[in-house]
């Protein structure tokens, strides 16, 4: 961050509205899973109409001294009318249950995804009687200006919305279109270049729930927006459209041909068993197709690479096939670095496999079949274990895995009558 002296008031965003966050220059971790080489600020805005002042969002709790001085520069308490709360995550929501303390004629404004959130994060006491919930099309009435809103769940949190001022053309963002840059310069045509720090904000923030990018998108790009205030990082008001138009382009699915499935096959192997294995099981997807490129079937030997690279293969694919051998009773480091990379996309859903040889016992089979379920993968068909040496049998059995996986890729698998008893 510049050395520039910290602005100790409010600042004006646009007309009749002010930014009253914090900033945190010297945060270097964020949610555990965010490095911040440059800190963060947590935004927080006050917006005023001809009946009342509304605070859109709060900081984290121990920022509260320096957002409630900032709050006071430019509206008294019995002013507030409106708190809304846009995401509950508490660098967003620490100061709220001092904040409805100071302005008891304030009613509080969240999602109805928040109702639970509230409850788990504050005594419901601090909120009682004083709580509305608002989705998509509801608005709030300032006097001259109304704030509407935008439910936009899952970014990144379920109760996550969006609010819109269109008197001024202000869309306050939460989360969304944000990043953890710390800058006192606040606004992006006066901050340094925090490029890299808004691309690393989408991919491991954002990213996993693109679908849920693509819809909140939908909903706004419509809006004629002059300003993006989002909930961390500098103020968009010079072109805010770019950076609607850079998310556009990140979460877009890429292309592949029309009705091509794509399996890949990942595998490492110790003597060369779990590859023979691996290449019976592409074999057998590939023979699945009845038309050249119907299932585009891909092999990665993962003691060549790093996970990380594989992260963006793995969002496009529509099935996973893992090999590992077991070794001390486990898969082996490789698969679950990539397994591990996997909570950084969306992979509900997709089908999904495992395979491996083993010498005495075997557990790497199960275990990575059971860390696929957890990630809500569908893992419809058991894995194949081979002793040592893999026999006809066992490549036979790979060859038939790869088959099936890609025959319900194509939904020509045949039906399954499941023994009842198998189940007790």
């Amino acid at each position: 961050m510049p050395a520039a002296a910290l602005p100790e008031s409010a600042v004006s965003v646009a007309p009749g509205v002010h930014w009253i966050g914090a900033f945190d220059p010297d945060l270097r971790n964020f949610d555990i899973i965010l490095r911040t080489a440059n800190g963060t600020s947590y935004n927080a805005y006050a917006v005023r109409g001809s009946a009342g002042v509304a605070v859109i969002d709060t900081v984290k709790l121990n920022f509260s001294e320096t957002f409630f001085r900032r709050l006071e520069s430019i509206a008294d308490y019995d002013e507030i009318t409106t708190i809304v709360l846009n995401h509950l995550e508490p660098d967003h929501s620490g100061a709220l249950p001092e904040l409805l303390r100071r302005a008891p004629g304030a009613t509080l404004l969240v999602s109805p995804q928040a109702r639970l959130m509230l409850k788990g994060l504050f005594d419901p006491g601090e909120f009682e009687g004083r709580i509305a919930f608002v989705g998509t099309g509801d608005s709030a009435d300032l006097g001259d200006r109304q704030l509407e809103f935008f439910n936009t769940p899952y970014l990144h949190w379920p109760d996550t919305q969006c609010t819109w001022l269109a008197a001024e053309g202000v869309l306050f963002s939460a989360d969304f279109l944000g990043c953890h840059y710390c800058d006192t310069r606040l606004f992006n045509d006066a901050v340094g270049d925090f490029r890299f720090s808004f691309e690393y904000y989408y991919a491991h923030i954002m990213r996993p729930f693109r679908a849920h990018v693509r819809t909140a998108l939908d909903l706004i790009e419509p809006l004629p927006i002059r300003i993006i205030a989002p909930g961390h990082g500098p103020i968009l008001r010079q072109d805010p459209r770019d950076y609607v138009a850079r998310y556009r382009s990140l979460s877009a699915p890429s292309l592949h041909g029309a009705g091509t499935k794509t399996l890949l096959v990942f595998y490492i192997s110790a003597y060369g068993a779990t590859r023979r294995m691996a290449e019976a099981v592409a074999a057998g997807a590939e023979s699945a197709s009845s038309a050249a490129g119907e299932v585009r079937v891909s092999l990665y030997d993962l003691e060549g690479g790093h996970a990380q690279p594989f992260v963006d293969l793995i969002e496009e694919a529509d099935a996973l096939v893992f090999g590992s051998p077991t070794i001390n009773g486990d898969a082996v480091k490789p698969v679950w670095d990539l397994l591990s990379s996997l909570t950084m996309v969306d992979v509900k859903g997709k089908l999904a496999a495992a395979f491996g040889s083993y010498g005495w016992s075997g557990e790497a089979v199960p275990m990575i079949e059971d860390r696929l379920r957890r990630l809500k993968l569908r893992v419809p068909l058991p894995g194949v274990k081979a002793r040592l040496t893999p026999t006809a049998d066992d490549f036979s059995a790979c060859h038939d895995l790869g088959r099936q996986i890609a025959l319900h890729l194509l939904g020509r698998a045949t039906p399954r009558t499941i023994d009842m008893a198998n189940l007790v």
